[in-house]
């Protein structure tokens, strides 16, 4: 009875621990670069919600006669080669890498995750059956698997999300089911099977609050994976409607001209930079923070 009590009681504490959103934020702010992170993100996250508001002139609009003008005060970045304002460029074109990126992670997770667990809890031809799946995904590079469907159903929003997607799907599986395959071997989950608790029950109120950890520095990533897997299909000229200011479609288009004007290249080229550093700054501490093993260590 020692040994089951003990799990439980470890489990609680953690749990109440995580739900405590004060504690975790605190925490989470105490962690170094996180405050730069966040502000990154947050200013990242009011240039795509009020891109129309902020940006100073209107993205599409060209003017070949201010084509290729260096930075000045009517335009802080400079323009490209169409006289365009790159400035308002990438104020927009954060819309669609974190629209992408956050829909891209979040398909990824509702299916892999689900998977995951089905495969790790219930383990023989179920979990044979979904690996191997996994596996046939995971034979294609990501972004060939990426520009395969994009090529096959065409270019636009939904269908380099699906592509994104789809592709990123394995990896939450295979760290789901692995996490789970240690855990279900808990005295607690033991415990909970034999006092009748429902296959359903153990996996998501046992099961899953415990394989949280691994999944979120995974989803960090992911996110990362998305913003720059969208922007090299938008450089490859397969991604979005070309019409759509991207960070990745302004790098193609600078790319025939860097050697007159690199400014065109630089803005967009630090904006990923950035936000990408950023996410995965954020990601990091979240882990250290989330999971008690690691909270302290840096």
């Amino acid at each position: 009875m020692t040994n089951i009590s003990q799990p439980l009681s470890a489990l609680s504490g953690t749990v109440d621990e995580g739900r405590g959103t004060p504690n975790v934020l605190r925490r989470l702010l105490q962690q170094r670069m996180v405050p730069v992170a966040f502000g990154v993100l947050l200013v990242v996250l009011i240039c795509a919600v009020f891109a129309p508001v902020i940006a100073p002139a209107d993205p599409v609009a060209t003017s070949p006669l201010q084509a290729l003008k260096s930075p000045s005060l009517d335009h802080p970045m400079g323009t490209d080669q169409l006289g365009r304002d790159i400035l308002s460029r990438t104020i927009y074109g954060a819309r669609v890498s974190l629209l992408i990126g956050f829909l891209a992670v979040s398909l990824s997770v509702i299916v892999g995750v689900p998977l995951g667990l089905i495969s790790g809890y219930f383990g023989g031809m179920v979990d044979n059956i979904i690996m191997r799946a996994m596996d046939t995904i995971i034979a294609f590079p990501q972004i060939i698997l990426a520009l395969a469907i994009v090529a096959a159903f065409g270019g636009g929003m939904v269908q380099v999300l699906i592509a994104i997607g789809v592709g990123s799907i394995p990896p939450y599986c295979r760290v789901t089911r692995g996490q789970v395959l240690s855990v279900r071997e808990e005295d607690y989950i033991r415990a909970a099977q034999s006092m009748g608790s429902t296959n359903v029950r153990i996996l998501l109120r046992h099961i899953l609050p415990n394989v949280m950890s691994p999944l979120i520095v995974q989803a960090s990533l992911g996110v990362a994976f998305a913003i720059l897997a969208e922007a090299g299909l938008s450089f490859l000229g397969v991604g979005v409607d070309p019409k759509t200011p991207t960070w990745g479609g302004m790098l193609s288009q600078a790319l025939p001209i860097i050697r007159r004007a690199f400014h065109p290249s630089l803005f967009p080229g630090l904006a990923i930079f950035v936000t990408v550093l950023a996410v995965n700054v954020l990601g990091d501490a979240l882990r250290d923070v989330l999971d008690p093993r690691l909270r302290g260590r840096s």
